[in-house]
């Protein structure tokens, strides 16, 4: 990877990819200018397509400020999913075996902050009026900030660069500590915030002032500043958010029009447009057109309660070991395809299904989901579904219009019950941001008399986010602000027991031992990435995180 920050120059000519014909036809044919660049609102408009455009990580086909693959496939450095294919990028962080020369999944880039200067530091030179180019600004502030939320959480200490560079000065940097880069987003969030738009949904992808103060809540919680996060949840809710009804078709394209959920989005475009969405054909299984990239693991499976609200764990739960999906969480059912699960199975072409029902079954060895096939199928025997509930919604999984969601409403009230709870503000706030949550999925209220402690809600909360949010690229930020991964990333990692699918019913027999995929260790150095070594050989200014 070459020296990212050495692109300040580049960044103008790439902020040419989303611009409209008539702006590169302008005269100097052969060239341009810096004057040139900003002499109408519809010039500014067109480098603000350029930021949105720009990638913050270097894995995956970098359409959109927030890389879609990017967001499901962290899930892989977590305790949610395995990753099969080290090639890649996240097994080796999964398994804590990452160090500076390996794994392509890279979030150490400056490209997109790049032209986001570049665009801060010549807006001005527009004749437009003031509120546009007010809110154009806060719209790059934004980006700025979420790129360096995800370095900084990431890599700790990195680069703080607010200005374009030359090449020279870019090989001469520093890292700055983390808490002024947290100080940093923080503060440009809270003044983008007020020239954003206050509708709940621009229709369109660009960032309003929901986006804002929802990313600032997150940055807080995650910093421990419960009380200004609790004062940005609560701003928030009165900007017009609500939950989607349907907890499944909330991931479908159908329901991404005007979704008063969705806070921020990475807009895609379908085929043929280069701006697709390439993510959705890495989840689904051999048989349907996919890769199994992202296979999830049992653990994660456990986490779901059954339908009555309790934990697997709790002898009157009602789970039957012997018939482990029945009666759970909806929610486990609209995010994970399981040995015996319902799917309509693909007639050849991704997109065109047979009108017949098929039962996943990833355990016979004559079937082409099989496990140890080692053609495109889950070793874990399961598969990720919460993208790809309706197949037929997609003519080419690899290029599809589907938007991945970066923020939504959800997050915003299990953020605002989590820091309420940390507070030790418990009152019938926090139970009624976590019912919400519930209940759309179709689960039952907290029970009030079990989830009673600040302990016993911590608890609740946090595996409420586990599976509220599954493949939405949180929950390995989870684990790093509690600290937790040096419990739940160690040891061998399961799949589903072994067994049979009866093709004609779907019912699911078990018959032997859980699959195992790997063993994974985390040392205490594993909370940091380690940083490129080819950013440390460029510059030698750049330290290593410890341990590495």
């Amino acid at each position: 990877m070459k020296k990212n920050l050495v692109l300040n120059i580049l960044a103008i000519s790439l902020l040419f990819t989303s611009c409209k014909k008539d702006f590169l036809d302008r005269q100097p044919q052969d060239a341009y200018t810096n004057s040139s660049l900003w002499t109408s609102e519809s010039d500014a408009a067109a480098a603000l397509a350029g930021v949105y455009n720009g990638t913050s990580v270097t894995y995956g086909n970098g359409n959109g400020w927030a890389d879609g693959l990017w967001i499901a496939y962290l899930d892989c450095a977590s305790d949610n999913a395995y990753s099969q294919y080290p090639w890649e990028g996240f097994q080796a962080y999964g398994n804590g075996t990452v160090n500076p020369s390996t794994g392509d999944a890279s979030a150490y880039i400056y490209t997109g902050i790049t032209r986001c200067n570049f665009f801060l530091a010549n807006i001005d030179k527009t004749p437009m009026s003031a509120t546009d180019k007010a809110n154009m600004i806060a719209q790059v502030r934004f980006i700025r900030a979420y790129q360096y939320f995800l370095m900084s959480q990431l890599y700790g200490d990195v680069p703080l660069v607010t200005t374009s560079l030359t090449p020279e000065q870019s090989l001469a940097l520093t890292r700055t500590p983390k808490a002024d880069v947290t100080k940093f987003i923080l503060s440009e969030l809270a003044a983008a915030a007020p020239d954003l738009t206050a509708a709940n949904n621009s229709g369109d992808g660009h960032i309003t002032r929901g986006a804002a103060l929802a990313l600032k809540a997150r940055v807080e919680l995650y910093s421990a500043d419960y009380k200004d996060c609790i004062t940005d949840c609560q701003a928030v809710m009165k900007l017009g958010y609500a939950l989607y009804p349907s907890y499944t078709d909330l991931f479908r394209m159908v329901a991404q029009a005007n979704n008063p959920e969705i806070i921020a989005s990475v807009q895609y475009v379908e085929n043929p447009s280069a701006n697709a969405n390439g993510v959705l054909g890495v989840m689904p299984s051999n048989s349907m057109g996919g890769w199994s990239s992202i296979d999830p693991v049992q653990s994660l499976v456990d986490s779901y309660e059954m339908d009555n609200g309790k934990p697997i764990t709790d002898p009157a739960s009602g789970y039957d070991p012997t018939n482990p999906y029945a009666n759970r969480d909806p929610r486990l059912a609209a995010t994970i395809l399981y040995p015996g699960a319902p799917f309509y199975q693909a007639s050849g072409v991704v997109g065109q299904l047979a009108k017949t029902v098929s039962y996943f079954d990833p355990l016979d060895a004559s079937s082409a989901d099989y496990y140890a096939s080692g053609n495109n199928t889950s070793p874990s025997g399961y598969i990720v579904k919460k993208f790809t509930s309706n197949l037929s919604d997609f003519d080419n999984l690899f290029q599809s219009g589907l938007n991945m969601t970066v923020i939504r409403y959800a997050e915003v009230l299990l953020t605002d019950a989590e820091a309420k709870i940390e507070s030790n503000q418990i009152d019938g706030s926090v139970y009624a941001d976590i019912n919400l949550v519930r209940n759309r999925a179709g689960m039952p209220s907290v029970d009030q008399s079990v989830y009673s402690t600040q302990a016993s809600l911590r608890t609740l909360v946090r595996n409420e986010r586990r599976v509220e949010f599954a493949f939405e690229g949180l929950r390995w930020f989870d684990l790093q602000r509690w600290q937790t991964a040096s419990q739940v990333m160690t040891g061998i990692v399961y799949g589903a027991k072994t067994g049979t699918v009866d093709a004609t019913t779907g019912k699911y027999t078990i018959t032997g031992a859980p699959l195992k995929l790997e063993t994974r260790t985390f040392a205490a150095k594993n909370y940091l990435w380690p940083i490129p070594q080819s950013e440390i050989d460029l510059d030698k200014n750049i330290k290593q995180n410890p341990g590495y």
